[in-house]
């Protein structure tokens, strides 16, 4: 029995190390390696869930992130590529023609500019200078950077003079990018004056879109945005848990998997 107690233990140990290293694990890669069955892993998996050292994930885990880094646009470039594109064309494809939208600043949000239709007039106001080089070539749309602090991690204007800037309109949509996505705990940024400049985009907005890849889910950044209930639409990829995506839909909100 102690044998079998210290097996237990040690496997466990195992798959922290691997999560730590790693940031997920999968359960049938799992079972091979320590040549066990699937039935015990996900039940290794449960275990150290209910202990919170890890998220249950399809198919196996993820590591936990205790609080959002203020990475660089350039580190966020390269991460998950694939999925801010496809959650980018998505997004776009929610907008008609002649609205005002905010893109908030961001990777993902660079993709649902990428993605905008050039035939449709738009107004897009923006505080990332990034997206607003991006868009200037479009003819058809009227591009507007109210002014600010430049924040150069994330190359976008932040402080009083945006604030100010922003409360100046009304908008049909805010597209908004998080770096943490929590049901019980809300939205979140790294940066104080990110989040304060993002509830007044918010106010002003008749629409939230909320546009995350699924691994922003059950992530705690340093600064509160708001509640999950000011959210309207989130567009995220595959990765998002079904039961993520149930209470999701059951608070009414419509969740668009990209």
């Amino acid at each position: 029995m102690e044998d079998v107690k210290r097996s237990t233990v040690s496997r466990r140990v195992h798959i922290l190390e691997l999560l730590n290293r790693n940031g997920q694990v999968d359960v049938g890669s799992l079972s091979r390696e320590l040549n066990v069955s699937e039935v015990t892993i996900r039940n290794d998996l449960t275990r150290l869930e209910q202990k919170n050292l890890l998220i249950k994930a399809r198919g196996g885990a993820l590591k936990v992130e205790r609080v959002a880094t203020d990475f660089s646009i350039r580190d966020k470039n390269r991460q998950h590529q694939e999925e801010k594109q496809r959650i980018g064309k998505a997004a776009a494809a929610l907008i008609e023609a002649g609205e005002t939208i905010i893109l908030d600043s961001g990777t993902t949000t660079m993709e649902v500019a990428r993605h905008l239709d050039n035939n449709h007039p738009l107004t897009v106001i923006t505080n990332a200078l990034n997206i607003a080089e991006q868009l200037s070539e479009h003819l058809n749309l009227n591009v507007m950077v109210p002014g600010g602090v430049l924040r150069k991690n994330s190359l976008s204007l932040v402080g009083s003079t945006a604030e100010t800037g922003f409360r100046s309109y009304f908008c049909d949509k805010l597209f908004l990018a998080v770096d943490g996505f929590n049901i019980e705990h809300g939205l979140s940024t790294p940066n104080v004056e990110e989040a304060h400049l993002n509830r007044i985009m918010i106010e002003i907005s008749r629409q939230v879109v909320v546009v995350a890849d699924s691994s922003k889910f059950h992530k705690r950044s340093f600064a509160f945005i708001a509640p999950i209930n000011k959210v309207d639409v989130l567009v995220t990829d595959s990765g998002i848990l079904p039961e993520d995506q149930k209470k999701l839909e059951t608070l009414g909100i419509r969740v668009i998997v990209a």
